[in-house]
């Protein structure tokens, strides 16, 4: 009787995106928002976070598709958290946060917490195979954030090493010319489905991981698309994957 291959057969390296699929950054920025609230001032801190969240994606992608712009996530964030603070909406907040409290919220994307399987997960696929992460994150960025979540990635791709975002196909195929390795040998891990899909135009694996994160999808209908057929492998968590691989 003949055997199936697993779609993972002959993966050499897992390239995982971090923001959203490794790390969870909305609960963290909520949480350091309330924190640094003025007194007497209560805001939707969801709104808020969602809102930066998304003023990141609307950049991130106008300089994947060639647009100006800084590709330093850093620089980004307080771009965007300048103009949030401009804007009624949150004139009240723009009034009280100087530059340095201001700046104190970009440094808080540093300490996200990893999710509670990501450091086990990314141990295990470590006795395994290479394991790296490709983000939009400058480097000093997703430095800090290994360090805090213990990730033990062996080789951090910055999206500044490239001069480009994600999507953009520059990415991924500067990490394949980097690892040296053939797209066939490697596997995009995350939790998004526009991030997989680029992967897969380069000849990538694909492995989709559902998060409580910021899919542009609605996630359900982002995981229904993933278990029919969009995406190699379907995991219900990093230690799950570190088992198949």
């Amino acid at each position: 009787m003949s055997h199936q291959a697993s779609p993972l057969a002959g993966v050499e390296v897992y390239i995982f995106d971090v923001f959203g699929t490794v790390v969870d950054w909305y609960g963290n920025i909520t949480k350091a928002l309330a924190a640094a609230a003025p007194e007497g001032i209560n805001e939707d801190w969801h709104t808020f976070t969602t809102e930066w969240r998304t003023g990141y994606f609307k950049h991130a992608r106008r300089i994947a598709a060639g647009g100006e712009g800084t590709t330093n996530m850093d620089k980004a964030h307080r771009q965007i958290l300048d103009t949030m603070l401009e804007s009624p909406r949150w004139s009240k907040l723009g009034s009280a946060w100087d530059s340095d409290h201001r700046e104190a919220l970009v440094k808080a994307w540093h300490k996200a917490n990893g999710w509670p399987d990501s450091s086990k997960g990314i141990y295990g696929l470590k006795k395994k195979a290479i394991v790296a992460a490709l983000s939009n994150g400058n480097i000093r960025f997703l430095v800090d954030l290994a360090k805090h979540s213990d990730l033990p990635f062996d080789v951090i791709f910055s999206v500044d090493f490239f001069g480009t975002c994600k999507p953009n196909e520059k990415v991924y195929q500067g990490a394949l010319h980097h690892l040296d390795i053939a797209p066939e040998k490697c596997a995009m891990v995350a939790c998004h489905l526009w991030d997989l899909r680029a992967a897969a135009q380069q000849g990538m694996k694909t492995v989709y991981v559902p998060r409580d994160t910021d899919d542009e999808e609605d996630r359900d209908n982002v995981k229904s698309k993933a278990e029919g057929g969009e995406v190699d492998v379907v995991v219900s968590s990093l230690e799950e994957l570190a088992e198949i691989a």
